[in-house]
Protein backbone atom coordinates (compact mmCIF):
# COMPACT_ATOMS: atom_id res chain seq x y z
CA UNK A 1 0.00 0.00 0.00
CA UNK A 2 1.11 2.97 -1.12
CA UNK A 3 2.24 5.90 1.95
CA UNK A 4 2.67 9.04 -0.83
CA UNK A 5 1.08 11.87 0.55
CA UNK A 6 -2.22 12.75 -1.57
CA UNK A 7 -1.59 15.49 -4.53
CA UNK A 8 -3.64 18.25 -2.59
CA UNK A 9 -1.12 18.09 0.97
CA UNK A 10 1.76 17.55 -1.65
CA UNK A 11 0.88 20.92 -3.23
CA UNK A 12 0.14 22.65 0.31
CA UNK A 13 3.73 21.15 2.21
CA UNK A 14 5.37 22.43 -1.09
CA UNK A 15 4.05 26.10 -0.95
CA UNK A 16 4.68 26.11 2.60
CA UNK A 17 8.41 25.26 1.74
CA UNK A 18 8.72 27.52 -0.76
CA UNK A 19 6.96 30.62 1.45
CA UNK A 20 9.84 29.52 4.02
CA UNK A 21 12.78 30.15 1.96
CA UNK A 22 11.38 32.92 0.73
CA UNK A 23 10.47 34.60 4.67
CA UNK A 24 12.51 37.39 5.03
CA UNK A 25 15.23 37.50 7.88
CA UNK A 26 15.61 39.04 11.21
CA UNK A 27 15.41 43.12 10.73
CA UNK A 28 18.71 44.79 10.69
CA UNK A 29 19.00 47.71 13.11
CA UNK A 30 20.80 50.72 11.83
CA UNK A 31 24.16 51.71 12.47
CA UNK A 32 25.31 53.35 15.58
CA UNK A 33 26.12 56.75 15.61
CA UNK A 34 29.89 57.44 16.86
CA UNK A 35 28.27 59.66 19.35
CA UNK A 36 25.91 57.03 20.52
CA UNK A 37 29.66 54.70 20.77
CA UNK A 38 31.08 57.74 22.62
CA UNK A 39 29.03 57.69 25.35
CA UNK A 40 29.43 54.74 26.54
CA UNK A 41 33.02 54.20 28.85
CA UNK A 42 35.49 51.16 28.34
CA UNK A 43 34.79 48.56 30.33
CA UNK A 44 31.39 49.34 31.25
CA UNK A 45 29.97 46.64 32.70
CA UNK A 46 27.78 45.34 30.01
CA UNK A 47 28.28 44.63 26.24
CA UNK A 48 29.36 48.33 24.86
CA UNK A 49 26.96 47.88 21.46
CA UNK A 50 23.87 46.94 23.59
CA UNK A 51 24.71 50.09 25.91
CA UNK A 52 24.99 52.07 23.01
CA UNK A 53 22.24 50.97 21.46
CA UNK A 54 19.96 51.15 24.26
CA UNK A 55 21.29 54.67 25.46
CA UNK A 56 21.03 56.22 21.97
CA UNK A 57 17.23 55.00 21.79
CA UNK A 58 16.33 56.66 24.97
CA UNK A 59 17.53 60.04 23.18
CA UNK A 60 16.22 59.53 19.75
CA UNK A 61 13.00 57.32 19.63
CA UNK A 62 9.61 59.16 19.48
CA UNK A 63 6.85 59.20 22.11
CA UNK A 64 9.50 59.29 25.02
CA UNK A 65 10.14 63.01 25.60
CA UNK A 66 13.39 65.00 25.61
CA UNK A 67 16.38 63.44 27.46
CA UNK A 68 18.50 65.64 28.23
CA UNK A 69 20.76 64.07 30.39
CA UNK A 70 21.90 60.79 31.29
CA UNK A 71 24.47 59.01 33.77
CA UNK A 72 24.63 55.46 34.58
CA UNK A 73 27.20 54.41 37.11
CA UNK A 74 27.94 50.84 37.87
CA UNK A 75 30.32 49.78 40.54
CA UNK A 76 30.71 53.39 41.25
CA UNK A 77 32.22 54.49 37.71
CA UNK A 78 30.40 56.49 35.05
CA UNK A 79 29.65 53.47 32.28
CA UNK A 80 27.20 55.48 30.08
CA UNK A 81 27.48 59.57 29.50
CA UNK A 82 25.52 61.72 27.44
CA UNK A 83 23.77 64.87 26.70
CA UNK A 84 21.06 66.19 24.25
CA UNK A 85 22.18 69.09 22.41
CA UNK A 86 22.23 72.53 24.51
CA UNK A 87 23.10 70.92 27.26
CA UNK A 88 26.37 69.38 29.11
CA UNK A 89 28.41 68.45 32.24
CA UNK A 90 28.07 71.83 33.58
CA UNK A 91 24.22 72.21 33.24
CA UNK A 92 22.85 72.15 36.18
CA UNK A 93 19.06 70.50 36.01
CA UNK A 94 16.16 71.31 38.24
CA UNK A 95 15.66 68.46 41.24
CA UNK A 96 11.47 69.14 41.13
CA UNK A 97 10.84 66.40 44.01
CA UNK A 98 14.14 64.88 44.13
CA UNK A 99 14.75 67.19 46.11
CA UNK A 100 12.41 65.72 49.00
CA UNK A 101 14.89 63.00 49.55
CA UNK A 102 17.44 64.98 50.06
CA UNK A 103 15.89 66.87 52.79
CA UNK A 104 15.10 63.18 53.97
CA UNK A 105 18.80 62.40 54.38
CA UNK A 106 19.16 66.22 56.21
CA UNK A 107 16.60 64.83 58.82
CA UNK A 108 18.17 62.07 59.34
CA UNK A 109 21.87 63.12 59.86
CA UNK A 110 19.92 65.92 62.30
CA UNK A 111 18.00 62.83 64.27
CA UNK A 112 21.98 61.20 63.95
CA UNK A 113 23.22 64.72 65.59
CA UNK A 114 20.33 63.92 68.48
CA UNK A 115 18.87 67.37 66.78
CA UNK A 116 15.18 65.45 66.08
CA UNK A 117 13.33 62.42 67.42
CA UNK A 118 11.90 59.67 64.25
CA UNK A 119 8.81 58.68 66.62
CA UNK A 120 8.17 61.87 68.78
CA UNK A 121 5.24 64.23 67.86
CA UNK A 122 6.80 66.44 65.01
CA UNK A 123 8.51 69.69 66.72
CA UNK A 124 5.83 72.32 64.72
CA UNK A 125 5.25 75.25 67.74
CA UNK A 126 1.49 75.83 66.03
CA UNK A 127 0.38 72.51 66.35
CA UNK A 128 1.55 72.41 70.07
CA UNK A 129 -1.72 74.75 71.28
CA UNK A 130 -3.87 72.73 73.66
CA UNK A 131 -6.48 70.37 71.74
CA UNK A 132 -4.53 70.55 68.69
CA UNK A 133 -4.58 67.26 66.78
CA UNK A 134 -2.10 67.88 64.96
CA UNK A 135 0.49 67.45 67.63
CA UNK A 136 0.25 63.95 67.46
CA UNK A 137 1.68 63.90 63.85
CA UNK A 138 5.17 62.47 63.74
CA UNK A 139 8.49 63.62 62.60
CA UNK A 140 8.35 59.32 60.79
CA UNK A 141 4.56 59.99 59.79
CA UNK A 142 5.62 63.31 57.67
CA UNK A 143 8.56 61.62 55.92
CA UNK A 144 6.05 58.70 54.87
CA UNK A 145 3.56 61.27 53.62
CA UNK A 146 0.94 59.97 56.06
CA UNK A 147 0.44 63.06 58.21
CA UNK A 148 -3.24 63.03 57.43
CA UNK A 149 -3.22 67.08 56.54
CA UNK A 150 -5.45 68.23 54.26
CA UNK A 151 -3.38 68.20 50.83
CA UNK A 152 -4.16 68.51 46.98
CA UNK A 153 -0.99 67.65 44.99
CA UNK A 154 -2.33 68.12 42.06
CA UNK A 155 -6.42 69.01 40.42
CA UNK A 156 -7.60 69.96 37.01
CA UNK A 157 -7.78 73.59 38.20
CA UNK A 158 -3.76 74.16 39.05
CA UNK A 159 -4.63 76.70 41.18
CA UNK A 160 -7.08 74.93 43.40
CA UNK A 161 -4.09 72.59 44.01
CA UNK A 162 -2.38 72.77 47.53
CA UNK A 163 1.21 72.09 45.94
CA UNK A 164 0.71 75.48 43.14
CA UNK A 165 -1.10 77.54 45.81
CA UNK A 166 2.20 77.27 48.20
CA UNK A 167 4.83 77.80 45.95
CA UNK A 168 3.07 80.14 43.59
CA UNK A 169 0.35 81.64 45.27
CA UNK A 170 -1.14 82.94 48.93
CA UNK A 171 1.60 80.58 50.42
CA UNK A 172 4.96 81.60 48.15
CA UNK A 173 6.58 84.20 50.81
CA UNK A 174 6.03 81.56 53.88
CA UNK A 175 5.63 78.37 52.81
CA UNK A 176 5.91 76.54 56.37
CA UNK A 177 3.38 78.64 57.61
CA UNK A 178 0.72 77.76 54.81
CA UNK A 179 1.92 74.39 54.77
CA UNK A 180 1.49 73.95 58.66
CA UNK A 181 -1.73 75.84 58.83
CA UNK A 182 -3.88 73.09 57.10
CA UNK A 183 -6.23 71.56 59.03
CA UNK A 184 -6.24 67.22 59.87
CA UNK A 185 -8.76 65.98 56.83
CA UNK A 186 -7.36 62.01 58.03
CA UNK A 187 -6.19 60.50 61.51
CA UNK A 188 -2.61 60.93 61.77
CA UNK A 189 -1.12 57.89 60.30
CA UNK A 190 -3.84 56.31 58.37
CA UNK A 191 -3.32 57.07 54.74
CA UNK A 192 -0.73 57.65 52.65
CA UNK A 193 -0.63 61.18 50.49
CA UNK A 194 1.60 62.52 48.44
CA UNK A 195 2.40 65.96 49.69
CA UNK A 196 5.14 68.47 48.62
CA UNK A 197 4.29 71.01 51.07
CA UNK A 198 5.20 68.52 53.80
CA UNK A 199 8.51 68.19 52.43
CA UNK A 200 8.46 72.35 52.72
CA UNK A 201 7.11 71.40 56.76
CA UNK A 202 10.02 68.90 56.95
CA UNK A 203 12.69 71.47 55.95
CA UNK A 204 11.21 74.12 58.83
CA UNK A 205 11.76 71.36 61.07
CA UNK A 206 15.54 71.52 60.05
CA UNK A 207 15.59 75.06 60.38
CA UNK A 208 14.86 75.20 63.77
CA UNK A 209 16.31 72.81 64.78
CA UNK A 210 19.85 74.50 63.54
CA UNK A 211 19.07 78.00 64.78
CA UNK A 212 16.62 79.43 67.32
CA UNK A 213 16.34 82.64 65.02
CA UNK A 214 13.67 83.98 62.57
CA UNK A 215 15.57 85.80 61.22
CA UNK A 216 15.62 84.70 57.11
CA UNK A 217 18.99 85.11 56.44
CA UNK A 218 20.21 83.02 59.60
CA UNK A 219 17.69 80.66 58.76
CA UNK A 220 19.00 80.14 55.12
CA UNK A 221 22.72 80.27 56.02
CA UNK A 222 21.91 77.85 59.20
CA UNK A 223 20.47 75.18 56.50
CA UNK A 224 22.46 75.86 53.94
CA UNK A 225 25.96 75.58 55.68
CA UNK A 226 24.61 72.24 57.32
CA UNK A 227 23.94 71.00 53.76
CA UNK A 228 27.02 72.47 52.63
CA UNK A 229 29.82 71.08 55.33
CA UNK A 230 28.04 68.01 56.16
CA UNK A 231 26.85 66.15 52.76
CA UNK A 232 27.16 68.15 49.47
CA UNK A 233 30.84 69.48 50.55
CA UNK A 234 32.49 66.30 51.44
CA UNK A 235 30.32 64.19 48.84
CA UNK A 236 32.24 66.82 45.78
CA UNK A 237 28.51 67.63 44.62
CA UNK A 238 29.98 71.30 44.28
CA UNK A 239 27.15 72.71 41.96
CA UNK A 240 24.40 72.33 44.07
CA UNK A 241 22.30 75.16 44.64
CA UNK A 242 19.15 74.97 46.69
CA UNK A 243 16.27 77.07 46.95
CA UNK A 244 15.08 79.01 49.70
CA UNK A 245 11.38 81.41 50.45
CA UNK A 246 11.43 85.04 51.92
CA UNK A 247 11.23 83.33 55.45
CA UNK A 248 14.31 81.90 54.91
CA UNK A 249 13.09 78.09 54.64
CA UNK A 250 14.59 75.42 52.31
CA UNK A 251 12.27 75.04 49.46
CA UNK A 252 12.88 71.38 49.97
CA UNK A 253 10.32 69.62 48.37
CA UNK A 254 10.76 70.60 44.81
CA UNK A 255 13.84 73.40 43.95
CA UNK A 256 17.44 72.66 44.17
CA UNK A 257 20.00 72.35 41.41
CA UNK A 258 22.81 70.49 40.35
CA UNK A 259 24.25 68.47 37.05
CA UNK A 260 23.65 65.41 36.09
CA UNK A 261 26.57 63.94 37.40
CA UNK A 262 26.25 65.55 41.41
CA UNK A 263 22.82 64.05 40.89
CA UNK A 264 24.44 60.47 40.21
CA UNK A 265 27.16 61.17 43.54
CA UNK A 266 23.59 61.89 45.61
CA UNK A 267 22.63 58.39 44.06
CA UNK A 268 25.71 56.71 44.87
CA UNK A 269 25.76 57.59 48.56
CA UNK A 270 22.39 56.11 48.51
CA UNK A 271 23.67 52.94 47.05
CA UNK A 272 26.41 52.81 49.53
CA UNK A 273 24.62 53.35 52.34
CA UNK A 274 25.66 56.56 53.25
CA UNK A 275 29.16 55.89 52.97
CA UNK A 276 31.68 57.59 50.61
CA UNK A 277 35.64 56.93 50.72
CA UNK A 278 35.37 55.46 53.81
CA UNK A 279 33.51 57.76 55.84
CA UNK A 280 30.00 57.49 56.52
CA UNK A 281 28.25 60.19 55.63
CA UNK A 282 24.77 59.37 56.72
CA UNK A 283 23.98 56.77 58.93
CA UNK A 284 23.56 53.54 57.42
CA UNK A 285 20.55 53.05 59.59
CA UNK A 286 19.05 55.78 58.30
CA UNK A 287 19.22 54.56 54.73
CA UNK A 288 17.96 51.29 55.19
CA UNK A 289 15.07 53.14 57.15
CA UNK A 290 14.88 55.50 54.35
CA UNK A 291 14.04 52.64 51.39
CA UNK A 292 11.90 50.48 54.20
CA UNK A 293 8.19 50.46 53.13
CA UNK A 294 5.98 52.27 54.64
CA UNK A 295 2.90 50.79 56.46
CA UNK A 296 0.82 52.81 54.26
CA UNK A 297 2.71 52.62 50.89
CA UNK A 298 4.89 49.54 50.28
CA UNK A 299 6.09 51.59 47.35
CA UNK A 300 6.98 54.48 49.46
CA UNK A 301 10.07 54.82 52.28
CA UNK A 302 10.83 58.06 53.82
CA UNK A 303 10.52 60.59 50.86
CA UNK A 304 11.73 58.33 48.65
CA UNK A 305 10.07 55.84 45.59
CA UNK A 306 10.81 52.42 46.08
CA UNK A 307 10.27 49.42 43.42
CA UNK A 308 8.34 47.28 45.35
CA UNK A 309 4.88 45.83 43.21
CA UNK A 310 1.42 47.10 45.20
CA UNK A 311 -1.47 44.89 46.36
CA UNK A 312 -3.73 45.98 43.43
CA UNK A 313 -3.86 47.94 39.86
CA UNK A 314 -2.72 50.87 41.08
CA UNK A 315 -0.47 52.92 39.09
CA UNK A 316 3.06 52.19 39.61
CA UNK A 317 5.62 55.39 39.20
CA UNK A 318 8.73 52.43 38.33
CA UNK A 319 8.68 48.98 36.95
CA UNK A 320 9.02 46.52 39.69
CA UNK A 321 8.22 43.81 36.80
CA UNK A 322 11.45 44.78 35.47
CA UNK A 323 13.88 45.49 38.04
CA UNK A 324 14.62 44.28 41.73
CA UNK A 325 12.50 44.99 44.51
CA UNK A 326 15.52 46.42 46.28
CA UNK A 327 15.79 49.28 44.11
CA UNK A 328 14.43 52.60 44.87
CA UNK A 329 14.29 56.22 43.17
CA UNK A 330 13.98 59.64 43.74
CA UNK A 331 11.73 61.04 40.84
CA UNK A 332 10.92 64.37 40.10
CA UNK A 333 8.38 66.20 37.84
CA UNK A 334 8.38 65.73 34.47
CA UNK A 335 10.44 62.75 33.71
CA UNK A 336 13.48 63.58 36.60
CA UNK A 337 14.78 60.48 37.90
CA UNK A 338 18.13 58.96 39.97
CA UNK A 339 17.20 55.55 40.08
CA UNK A 340 19.27 53.27 42.04
CA UNK A 341 19.96 49.62 42.07
CA UNK A 342 21.84 48.16 44.80
CA UNK A 343 21.84 44.69 43.65
CA UNK A 344 22.93 45.74 39.88
CA UNK A 345 25.33 48.25 41.38
CA UNK A 346 23.39 51.17 39.40
CA UNK A 347 23.00 54.76 39.86
CA UNK A 348 21.35 55.63 36.63
CA UNK A 349 20.46 59.06 36.00
CA UNK A 350 17.77 60.53 33.65
CA UNK A 351 16.98 64.08 33.15
CA UNK A 352 14.44 66.01 31.18
CA UNK A 353 11.12 66.51 29.89
CA UNK A 354 8.12 64.11 29.70
CA UNK A 355 4.69 64.01 29.89
CA UNK A 356 2.37 61.16 31.65
CA UNK A 357 2.26 59.08 28.70
CA UNK A 358 5.75 59.59 27.64
CA UNK A 359 6.69 58.23 30.66
CA UNK A 360 5.13 55.49 30.85
CA UNK A 361 7.36 54.63 27.18
CA UNK A 362 10.45 55.97 28.72
CA UNK A 363 10.24 53.97 31.91
CA UNK A 364 10.29 50.87 29.68
CA UNK A 365 12.99 52.11 27.57
CA UNK A 366 14.75 52.80 30.70
CA UNK A 367 13.73 49.91 32.13
CA UNK A 368 15.20 48.11 28.54
CA UNK A 369 18.46 49.61 29.96
CA UNK A 370 18.73 48.94 32.98
CA UNK A 371 18.13 44.82 32.49
CA UNK A 372 21.36 44.81 30.32
CA UNK A 373 23.14 44.83 33.87
CA UNK A 374 22.53 41.56 35.93
CA UNK A 375 21.38 41.54 39.12
CA UNK A 376 23.37 39.36 42.14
Amino acid sequence: MSLRPAPLIALLLSVTSLGACGSPGPVEEPPLSEEALAAVAKDPGAPTNSLARQSDDLFALDGLGETRALVLMHGGRIAVERYAPGYDQDTRFISWSMAKTVTAVMIGMLVADGKLRLDAPAPVPRWQRAGDPRAEITLRQLLQMRSGLEHTEAGEVPYESGEVRMLFLDGRNDMADYATAQPLEAEPGAQFEYSSNTTVILADIAARALTDSANPDVRRKAVADYLQSRLFGPLGMTSVVPEFDRAGTLIGGSLMHATARDWAKMGELLRTKGAYRGEQLVPRGWVEEMVTPSPRSPHYGLQTWLNRPLPDTQEHPLFPDRAPHSAFSLIGHMGQYVFVSPGQKLTVVRLGHSDAPQREAMLQQLADLIELYPAN
